[in-house]
């Protein structure tokens, strides 16, 4: 099962896979493969193929040969070889073979390979009738883990001076929040609520402001000839006082009051990273 396992990128979970056999009359380790291929895609693993097991027997007589497919455990005992194969419908993923014998022909191998080839699929057309892909929510028992890969050069804004900024973020939320020196940040939370809040607080903070994009911001400060709108956290664009509404505006307090959100787009960013920004565009 290991080759068709997601990255720790895509899945960043770890996994434990118990198989109980309760009785077994043929491959309990073939059964345990199905059964665990079932349970990951069941659990909403995303793995990358379905992956079927089946165990192939033979039995010699002089230079005659039968390959037995999906051998009982009469014919394991009694026969001369148990050759497992798992795979998915594009290839072998491990193989296991014991023999009772010298050894085996090409011609034997070959033939074994092929018929485990067929046992194999439709062994995964009787799966996949049951189960035809990895669930697309995982349980609600499950704690939510999310990546996400930012610029490595944004990585101090989401710490913050002393880890304020990080900190912040965790109390809101409620999250646990893990940041690799690779631009890789692991979120785990109880709850898809509090991954989703956390997740938007951090893309707020390493997001660009584009012109011509619109946002809705906090008026944070005035001058004389604008207000200051908080676009993002920590990026602030000015809204001209003539940007305000399409009427002459004498005093910017007849339109809006410092803590307002007020909805803006971005006109302008000036060669020295100051962003201009119009609500009257918007009216």
């Amino acid at each position: 099962l290991v080759p068709v396992i997601p990255s720790e990128e895509d899945f960043p979970y770890a996994l434990r896979l118990v198989s109980e056999v309760l009785e077994s009359n043929g491959s309990s380790s073939m059964a345990s493969v199905c059964g665990s291929t079932l349970s990951l895609m069941d659990a909403g693993v995303p793995i990358k193929a379905p992956v079927a097991g089946i165990a192939m027997g033979l039995v010699t007589q002089g230079e005659h040969y039968t390959i037995l497919t999906d051998i009982q455990g009469m014919e394991d005992a009694l026969g001369d070889m148990d050759f497992k194969v798992a795979g998915t419908s594009k290839g072998i993923t491990a193989i296991q073979m014991d023999i009772k014998i010298a050894g085996i022909t090409r011609d034997i191998l070959a033939s074994a390979l092929e018929q485990a080839k067929q046992g194999r699929a439709f062994i995964l057309s009787k799966m996949l009738e049951c189960i035809d892909k990895p669930a697309e929510e995982l349980s609600p028992y499950a704690p939510r883990v999310e990546t996400i890969s930012i610029d490595i050069e944004k990585i101090r804004d989401v710490i913050g001076t002393g880890g304020k900024v990080v900190r912040k973020i965790i109390d809101e939320t409620g999250v646990d929040i893990d940041i690799h020196e690779d631009g890789n940040i692991f979120i785990t939370s109880p709850n898809t609520e509090a991954m989703n809040l956390a997740r938007k607080m951090i893309e707020d903070i390493v997001r660009e402001v584009q012109v011509g994009e619109v946002y809705t911001g906090r008026v944070t400060r005035f001058l004389k000839f604008g207000a200051f709108v908080e676009l993002l956290p920590g990026k602030e664009g000015l809204c001209h006082i003539s940007q305000l509404a399409k009427h002459r505006v004498e005093n910017i307090e007849d339109v809006v009051h410092i803590g307002d959100q007020l909805e803006v787009k971005v006109v302008e960013i000036d060669e020295k990273g100051r962003i201009n920004v119009s609500h009257k565009v918007l009216l």
